[in-house]
């Protein structure tokens, strides 16, 4: 797959099958649509291509909402690549771009620049400066420019809308299991181990403190969790807490991860994170004593969920 950080920089000879989303997450349901999406265009000859925007539209259009994506821009590009997509076009979205009245934004950027050949979009599908235009301007476009439009069916956006609303809300309560059966795979996230206050090393658990870059990437509620993740290529199971670490009076959301069977120095590494099974919630104990005990259990359930899921 190629992927062009903006509409101005596409080239190809190739006419497009083309469709327009958000996509965020790449969830089961958007991964329906493009594979979908990949065998029309290798049947009918043509190219397959998705458009989407960055940053997301609504934190350009109500930049006081707060926004929590599922995935990073690249992220999102390595789960499309995944699913036979030829190519993917990250436009930058920006004030200007979105007072793009809608017969412009066909011309010169769909038909003119991207060579559309067919659209696939949804019911709901608006665009155009202030999303004035919809479905039915798109035929109109089409049939003025000579390209073809397909129409998803309610239900199945309704559906796409429901599973990105729904994984967020099950991650922000620790449903890591539900997410994951919604995206097909277990929810990850990428950081760099910075330097903590290294209390756990004092009862036995020295942990990895993981910083997260990227602000709007979403984080899970707080609570412990069975994980693996990827260290210099090799899969390493784990323990993660994700809390303000009561025990000890702290008051800042950290995200701290115990490795099993694991020694070297981690500082300064850039590390990927699956979350496979929630534990418990964050709690505060009456001494650290109490808190190595309950840390015990929870190595202990974090094996049963590594057991359960066949991984060894």
């Amino acid at each position: 797959m190629q992927t062009f950080f903006s509409i101005a920089e596409f080239q190809s000879t190739r006419p497009l099958l083309l469709t327009v989303g958000t996509f965020d997450g790449v969830h089961l349901g958007h991964q329906a649509i493009l594979s979908q999406i990949a065998s029309e265009a290798e049947e009918q000859g043509l190219a397959s291509a998705v458009l989407t925007f960055h940053p997301h539209p609504r934190m350009v259009l109500k930049p006081n909402e707060p926004m929590f994506l599922l995935q990073t821009i690249e992220e999102k590009q390595a789960a499309i690549a995944d699913l036979g997509i030829d190519y993917l076009i990250v436009q930058p979205f920006d004030a200007a771009f979105s007072e793009l009245d809608a017969e412009t934004y066909v011309k010169q950027l769909l038909v003119d620049k991207l060579q559309v050949s067919k659209m696939l979009v949804g019911y709901d599908h608006r665009f155009g400066a202030k999303r004035q235009a919809d479905y039915s301007d798109l035929q109109r476009f089409g049939a003025q420019y000579g390209f073809e439009v397909e129409q998803l069916s309610q239900q199945t956006v309704d559906a796409l809308t429901i599973s990105s609303t729904e994984i967020r809300t099950a991650l922000l309560s620790g449903q890591v299991a539900l997410a994951e059966k919604l995206l097909g795979r277990p929810y990850d996230f990428t950081g760099t181990v910075v330097h903590g206050k290294k209390l756990g090393r004092t009862i036995g658990y020295p942990t990895a403190n993981i910083e997260i870059t990227d602000f709007h990437k979403l984080v899970p509620g707080l609570g412990i969790y069975a994980v693996i993740s990827e260290i210099d290529g090799q899969m390493v199971k784990g323990m993660m807490s994700i809390g303000t670490n009561p025990t000890v009076g702290g008051q800042t959301r950290t995200i701290e991860i115990y490795y099993f069977d694991f020694e070297g120095d981690l500082y300064g590494k850039t590390i990927t994170t699956y979350c496979l099974g929630y534990l418990r919630a964050e709690a505060k104990f009456e001494s650290l004593e109490q808190l190595k005990v309950a840390l015990e259990q929870d190595a202990d359930d974090s094996y049963a969920v590594f057991n359960e899921k066949g991984i060894h």
